[in-house]
């Protein structure tokens, strides 16, 4: 072990801003329960994808569902128990979407747009160092006012962290406010060792999984205080780089900047299909990977891209000796589904044991921009050419009329996803059924 009780980061040195990590409570069941005319802290409500098969999954339950029938967003259909008051009830993704953007455009009304940082659906981060100045309010009275005006207009409850960077907000939402009667907490630099070191367990802290935990556990690190005291230098050797962010993290210090767009180094495309059953048929198989690899293609194309690399991932079923594989072979670059297909196919065939499949999943990497087409000597011009218009003209025919306007006859048979798959938002449905 090597620890040091001594090291020190200087807080003057950083950079204190006021910043609002805004989570909306139980998002998805709380929209739900509101459409409904119910209160969504005291209705017993599930947001449940495909509620009709048992292995349905829950992804969102109200508060009094979650507290009082344990339901969780891991929930299985069959995991769910019988109560005569309990709402299951089908996602309606563009709905959220419609909720999230209106949430963000209340924001806008007390910051400026780069002081406003979406983190996901249902959690927005926002600066509010200037603006406080502005109204007149402290970094508290300001998240007063906004947990009251998405209340007022929306009907919706949210919980708020306060902190000198989105470290500290964040990390102030998860382990207090959503504790707090107010459903507000705030923890500064100057707290760090009554907030952030009292943490209780390592996997509650932002960053770390179960993976990284059990890593640190193997250097003598079983807390976020002794993480926090442990040779920022040292740590480098068995951690690289991400060890040393840790322990600057450990002590609140993150110098993440909210109006920053990350930007990838590597740029790829792809998709992934979590089967409603274990698939055994290989040309059933087939067709799933199939629709996948074009669906990807047709994004590749939107994109005015080319693949120079194909992968296909395959995860067997949790009853399978092992758990799946995932290749990628080098190609020339292309953007004809004909030819992505062929390789996600040949792949498959290399490399499948011939145990059940649970998902499949298509990514294409190494893009350049579009350039001339590559002609195959072993296939005549006129072949290849036609091939690309036959792209083309499809491309067109779906986004004018969408995706079921056009499919090959084997999205028809049984074990094809496609067109179920093409009504979906964010893989779950995005219409207004189910309200009643």
């Amino acid at each position: 072990m090597s620890y040091n009780n001594n090291q020190f980061f200087d807080y003057t040195k950083e950079k204190q801003d006021d910043i609002l990590c805004v989570d909306m409570k139980s998002f998805y069941a709380s929209v739900e329960c509101v459409a409904r005319g119910l209160d969504p802290l005291n209705t017993l409500l599930v947001v449940m994808s495909g509620a009709d098969s048992p292995g349905g999954l829950a992804l969102a339950a109200s508060p009094r569902a979650k507290k009082e029938l344990g339901i969780s967003n891991v929930s299985r259909r069959f995991e769910i128990p019988h109560h005569p008051d309990l709402l299951i009830v089908p996602p309606r993704m563009n709905l959220y979407i419609e909720k999230n953007i209106k949430i963000n455009e209340l924001f806008k009304e007390y910051v400026a747009d780069e002081d406003i940082l979406v983190y996901s659906i249902d959690e927005t981060f926002v600066r509010i160092s200037a603006s406080k100045k502005l109204f007149r309010m402290g970094a508290y009275e300001f998240a007063q006012q906004l947990k009251r005006d998405i209340y007022h207009e929306m009907g919706l409850y949210c919980t708020i962290g306060i902190g000198d960077n989105m470290l500290l907000s964040k990390l102030a939402l998860d382990n207090e406010a959503k504790n707090n009667p107010d459903m507000i907490a705030e923890w500064r630099y100057q707290d760090v060792s009554k907030t952030v070191w009292r943490i209780p367990k390592l996997t509650d802290f932002w960053g770390i999984n179960k993976a990284m935990e059990k890593r640190l556990n193997q250097l003598g690190i079983y807390s976020i205080y002794d993480l926090a005291h442990y040779d920022f230098f040292h740590i480098r050797h068995p951690l690289g780089l991400i060890g040393q962010q840790l322990v600057a993290h450990a002590w609140g210090i993150d110098r993440a900047n909210i109006n920053e767009t990350y930007k990838p180094v590597s740029k790829s495309i792809g998709n992934s299909q979590i089967l409603k059953k274990d698939y055994t048929k290989i040309n059933e198989i087939k067709i799933v990977i199939r629709e996948v690899a074009e669906q990807v293609a047709t994004r590749l194309r939107a994109k005015s891209f080319q693949t120079e690399c194909v992968a296909l991932s395959i995860g067997y079923s949790k009853y399978s000796e092992s758990t799946g594989f995932r290749r990628q072979i080098k190609i020339d670059a292309t953007d004809s589904s004909k030819e992505l297909v062929m390789h996600c196919l040949q792949l498959f065939d290399t490399h499948y044991n011939g145990e059940a499949v649970r998902s499949a999943a298509v990514s294409y990497s190494k893009l350049v921009g579009n350039q001339a087409i590559q002609l195959n000597l072993f296939e005549e011009a006129s072949t290849t050419l036609n091939d690309r218009l036959l792209d083309q003209t499809i491309d067109v025919i779906r986004k004018r009329f969408g995706f079921d306007a056009i499919v090959h006859a084997s999205s028809l048979l049984e074990g094809a996803t496609a067109i179920e798959r093409s009504h979906l938002v964010g893989g779950h449905a995005g219409g207004m059924d189910g309200l009643t």
